[in-house]
């Protein structure tokens, strides 16, 4: 008989920062619904979400690609409850990775990204770019895990973090992790959190445009570097809109 499936908790490190109560609402059986995709050689495929809403998500996707093989993954986590989306990615020769993230609200919900992108094979590249928006007692998260294996010579890995805090209350957390084993490889991660720059606002007030536009226009400056990498404007759009629309109907 199978094991029966078991809740994490905050001892785990990839769920150190995650809503446990919101996890117990969901079940334990909601750990195992994993979405499987499997790239074929030279093949290419791109997933654009917008997730979240008013009760606990929890979106875990596994991909596997083939040599020369490109999935993208772009990502805009909103809504009231715990939204979790999880990425496990385990890459093939000379194949690419392209992951960009926004998370955003306000209220006291956990919105968070966890990415296992495993280099099995020489010559592979990813890049990975979250930025963080939130304000009230809300949480943004990112634990981004990068494991190279020791014939992934030539790996080329990225992951890049920024959160912005539009109140005090508010957290961000960034957790990356480099496990590498090869000698010939590219890895870098950085991780910072702010507020918004106070000099540009007073720019955009002395030039006449109203605070709350002057804010959107920040933010949306911020969050548009996790979409630099989409080629599709629509799409790119898109997600863009949906996480500006959480700002507009905040009271900040």
């Amino acid at each position: 008989m199978p094991e029966a499936a078991t809740l994490p908790s905050r001892r785990d490190e990839a769920w150190r920062y995650a809503d446990i109560s919101a996890l117990e609402r969901l079940g334990a059986d909601a750990l195992d619904a994993w979405q499987e995709i499997a790239l074929a050689d030279g093949e290419t495929q791109r997933h654009c979400m917008v997730v979240g809403s008013d009760r606990p998500e929890l979106h875990r996707i596994r991909l596997t690609l083939g040599e020369g093989a490109r999935a993208e993954m772009f990502v805009t986590i909103l809504g009231t409850d715990y939204t979790r989306v999880e990425v496990e990615v385990t890459l093939g020769k000379g194949a690419h990775f392209e992951f960009g993230g926004v998370t955003i609200g306000g209220g006291d919900a956990v919105r968070e990204f966890v990415t296992t992108t495993v280099h099995a094979e020489p010559e592979a590249t990813s890049n990975q770019t979250v930025r963080s928006v939130h304000w009230g007692k809300a949480t943004g998260n990112f634990l981004g895990e990068i494991k190279v294996a020791r014939r992934a010579q030539k790996t080329d890995a990225a992951q890049d973090f920024k959160g912005l805090l539009l109140e005090a209350g508010a957290s961000a957390n960034a957790v990356p992790q480099l496990e590498i084993f090869a000698d010939d490889v590219k890895c870098a991660h950085g991780a910072t959190v702010g507020e918004l720059d106070e000099a540009a606002r007073y720019y955009m007030a002395a030039r006449g445009i109203p605070p709350e536009l002057g804010q959107r226009l920040l933010v949306q400056a911020f969050l548009g570097d996790a979409f630099v990498e989409l080629e599709d404007e629509a799409e790119r759009e898109r997600l863009l809109e949906a996480a500006l629309e959480v700002l507009e109907g905040a009271t900040l």
